[in-house]
């Protein structure tokens, strides 16, 4: 594609499939763009795809919250490190609103309004009229993403829904482009692992990072999710895995929390296989 220029360590394949030539046709045409990168596979590639693409018209924000796992900025800040991003880690301020703090059911909305708010302040910043872009992805537009209002409200651009990819496409371009970060199971933000309803406090979101953590390491279970319902913990696994979580590991988990400073009535093994967006309840 005239004018694309990857960085030296990239290409090992020919990206050669319309979806991929289209969504290289998105990313050239923004500029300058700010790119809202939360540390999952979907904007770590679209930041790696604009950043080799243009580096100097590029600016990659990450948000440092405790919503937001301790690995994913981790990763982000390692990976800006060797790619030669422009870095700029920013605090949404979501922590500042009860609407967010509350957890209703459109959360998300206000955490990406405040999000996406801090970013327009660094296009402003750099004294230009950058577009935000956002790792939005087709498979979105079929759920429940009140996040994508405050989009449209801040005039976000998503390139892989524009150009037509979805999450199975994402992890192929990064597979195919021998991405570290290829083959991470996804890790929505922490505040997901509360149920609906259940307030949102650093405490709370802290003792779901760290016992997850354990968990992972002690079962040897690559994707789980700690939910709480209040002051109840439920783990959640696949089916195939439930035998790995025993009784003296959930007891662990409730001592992580009570170390962490939080009394948790019961921790139990969910009844049910793990889902995403269990947490997320909807009012009948």
């Amino acid at each position: 594609m005239a004018g694309w220029s990857p960085c030296p360590a990239t290409v090992s394949v020919v990206m050669s499939s319309v979806e991929q030539q289209a969504l290289h046709k998105v990313i050239a045409d923004i500029s300058p763009r700010v790119i809202a990168c939360s540390g999952g596979i979907d904007s770590m590639l679209l930041a790696t795809l604009a950043h080799r693409h243009n580096g100097g018209l590029t600016t990659v924000a990450h948000a440092v919250s405790p919503a937001v796992p301790a690995e994913a900025t981790r990763r982000v800040k390692d990976w800006a490190r060797r790619e030669g991003w422009r870095l700029e880690l920013v605090s949404s301020g979501e922590f500042a609103s009860e609407a967010y703090l509350s957890n209703p059911v459109n959360r998300c909305y206000h955490c990406k309004t405040r999000l996406y708010d801090s970013l327009s302040q660094i296009g402003r910043a750099l004294g230009t009229q950058a577009t935000l872009m956002s790792g939005a992805n087709t498979d979105d537009l079929g759920e429940y993403r009140p996040g994508l209002q405050a989009a449209a409200e801040f005039k976000v651009r998503h390139p892989y829904i524009e150009a037509g990819v979805d999450k199975a496409g994402i992890r192929e371009m990064a597979h195919g482009l021998e991405l570290p970060f290829a083959m991470i199971p996804a890790s929505p933000c922490l505040a997901s692992r509360l149920y609906t309803g259940t307030r949102v406090t650093a405490q709370r979101l802290q003792v779901v990072e760290q016992c997850e953590a354990m968990l992972r390491e002690a079962a040897d279970i690559e994707v789980l999710r700690c939910r709480l319902r209040e002051d109840v913990m439920f783990i959640e696994v696949a089916d195939d895995d439930r035998a790995r979580i025993t009784q003296g590991m959930l007891s662990e988990a409730r001592q992580v929390a009570l170390r962490a400073g939080l009394s948790l009535q019961a921790v139990h093994l969910d009844a049910e296989a793990y889902r995403p967006g269990r947490a997320f309840v909807v009012a009948q």
